[in-house]
């Protein structure tokens, strides 16, 4: 898969990002890594962009990992909750917006639902969720899990989280 580099100054970066966002929507991008070059009023970012072409063989433009459908995977209850959770993060997303994963991913979402996550500590022992996502998303996510998981079984008496 080719290569494209860029370099966006870091004090003044409007002519390197209009470069490198017009690359990306000219282009299928695979991957972005961005390195900040602190060297003061100097600094910039380097960024390689990995990117598809008609003539990338078929074997590497599958770089996706296979996709789970989460409907086969989860009971019906916890399928609903899953989606609940999907539409709060979609929600969340575009208010703030970011990428829908950048809340959560459609993974931690189902980890959510089968491990039954009750509260900020079960919530942050999930792979890749943090301190800044607890903190900004996490009462939301709690309360969202709360809501639709009432009419199904109870694993923790019922409170209002924002108490």
């Amino acid at each position: 898969m080719p290569f494209a580099f860029f370099k966006v100054d870091a004090v003044t970066p409007d002519d390197g990002q209009k470069l490198l966002n017009t690359f990306c929507h000219q282009h299928r991008v695979v991957t972005v890594e961005k390195h900040l070059v602190s060297q003061g009023l100097e600094s910039f970012w380097a960024i390689c962009v990995t990117y598809i072409t008609s003539d990338t063989p078929p074997q590497q433009r599958s770089s996706r990992r296979d996709r789970i459908d989460y409907r086969e995977v989860l009971s019906p209850e916890d399928f609903t909750t899953y989606a609940e959770l999907r539409s709060l993060r979609k929600n969340l997303a575009q208010q703030e917006g970011v990428p829908a994963y950048a809340l959560f991913t459609h993974e931690q979402l189902a980890t959510m639902v089968t491990q039954r996550v009750r509260n900020l500590t079960q919530l942050g022992e999930i792979e890749g969720v943090g301190t800044a996502r607890l903190e900004k998303y996490g009462v939301a996510f709690l309360n969202c899990l709360q809501q639709t998981s009432s009419g199904s079984t109870q694993h923790a008496p019922t409170r209002h989280l924002t108490d």
